[in-house]
């Protein structure tokens, strides 16, 4: 699961297509795991504002990339 592509990344990106934060604790990352999950559900709370709503939506997007884009040191 350490490299860019491999099948592990695209569960994890899929992972957290589902529930944001998901993929990144597939892959052990439990701070960043929170952080995407934290900030996307706050961010989809607040939906009758328009500018928290939509830091929701990059939040989500941010989170789906980083599990696909994930390479272990």
């Amino acid at each position: 699961m350490s490299q860019q592509g491999s099948a592990g990344n695209v569960i994890a990106a899929i992972a957290s297509f589902f529930f944001p934060g998901l993929g990144q604790l597939v892959q052990g990352r439990i701070m960043a795991a929170l952080l995407f999950c934290i900030i996307t559900i706050v961010g989809y709370a607040m939906w009758w504002l328009i500018f928290p709503a939509i830091i929701g939506g990059i939040a989500h997007l941010w989170s789906i990339i980083d599990a696909a884009r994930f390479r272990a040191d």
